[in-house]
């Protein structure tokens, strides 16, 4: 097979394309390479398209069988900073890809879409399936349930959408982020020796490994019609309090010998608190999701137990703060082609 993957140099995809690839499927990928270009960059089988998916190249769904589309805003900062951006991208974008997979006869379309679609449902303490009401909050959230809404009504005849509602996503990955709760626990607990716990951490979180996620993704673009096409499926690992994620990776900072403190912090403006269920991928497509909390915060903390502080505090693995780095220096790098120019006589 043959899969158009948009955003495929980001958290996730820099884990599906190696995954892709082993498999035998080609890849193309569709990226603005904001992060520089991606480690599977040259290894055979992928071919890298440097583009915008408000701007889709012409011919870029040649000989695509499938698309992957990671692409657009991950998370409420950066949707916040950019809301007419965020829709255009996590919106827009996605409702134009559909129609040209559709006139291009491409089939299959799998949708990385949020469980942030839950994020207002009053549920108590039960869990969320894919028919519970949705109740997303704010421009990110907001701009995921248009996407599904614009995609299955695509869907039919020649044209099979599959949505993942992912839940939220934690691992370590070649494009690193630490801007995800257990990764950013990791970081301060590596960093600052201390984790703040916001009302206590007994808010809920349905999580997801970056690695289990990515192969999520593979089992849908390789099941079969009757299966996936015009689906929704919650992706989700397992549901944890918050403080229990902290006392997960305070565990695994002990064995380092860098003991770590909690700390009750006041409640966020805004409470997150909900549990969700991935029963319904796992029953349909027989798969699992092996790797848990503990397993990849171990695997953070020896990769990055002994790093620099530099290191993990980069710009570079916090969305928020790399967008507004690379719009900060923008006027300088336009500035400096200046200087290449001829001067007129």
């Amino acid at each position: 097979m043959r899969v158009l993957v948009t955003g495929g140099a980001g958290y996730i995809g820099s884990i599906l394309i190696p995954k892709l690839l082993a498999r035998g499927h080609e890849v193309r990928v569709l990226d603005r390479m904001f992060w520089g270009l991606p480690h599977y960059a040259g290894e055979p089988g992928v071919e890298l398209v440097n583009a915008d998916v408000r701007r889709m190249p012409e011919g870029v769904l040649d000989g695509i069988d499938a698309v992957d589309h990671l692409a657009g805003f991950s998370n409420d900062p950066t949707s916040e900073y950019s809301p007419e951006a965020n829709w255009q991208m996590n919106a827009v974008a996605t409702d134009t890809i559909a129609r040209l997979c559709r006139a291009s006869g491409v089939r299959r379309f799998v949708f990385g879409s949020s469980c942030s679609l839950y994020d207002g449902t009053d549920a108590g303490e039960g869990l969320l399936d894919e028919q519970a009401p949705l109740a997303p909050r704010g421009a990110y959230a907001t701009s995921k349930r248009y996407s599904e809404e614009a995609l299955l009504a695509h869907a039919g005849g020649d044209f099979e959408p599959v949505i993942l509602r992912q839940a939220t996503v934690f691992g370590r990955s070649e494009r690193m982020r630490f801007d995800l709760v257990v990764n950013s626990f990791v970081k301060d607990a590596l960093v600052r020796q201390r984790l703040i716990l916001h009302g206590g951490g007994r808010m809920w979180r349905p999580l997801v490994s970056v690695a289990d996620l990515a192969d999520a993704h593979i089992a849908c673009l390789e099941a079969t019609p009757d299966a996936v096409a015009g689906e929704v499926f919650n992706v989700v690992q397992e549901n944890y309090r918050v403080r229990e994620l902290a006392e997960v990776v305070a565990a695994a900072l002990v064995k380092l010998g860098k003991p770590v403190a909690l700390e009750d912090g006041p409640l966020p403006n805004i409470v997150r608190n909900y549990r969700c269920s991935g029963a319904k991928l796992r029953e349909r497509l027989g798969i699992s999701f092996p790797t848990t909390v503990a397993l990849a915060v171990e695997d953070l903390v020896q990769a990055y137990g002994r790093a620099p502080v530099e290191q993990i505090t980069h710009p570079r693995h916090f969305n928020i703060a790399w967008m507004e780095l690379l719009e900060n220096v923008r006027p300088a790098f336009q500035a400096m082609q200046n200087i290449f120019e001829p001067l007129e006589e």
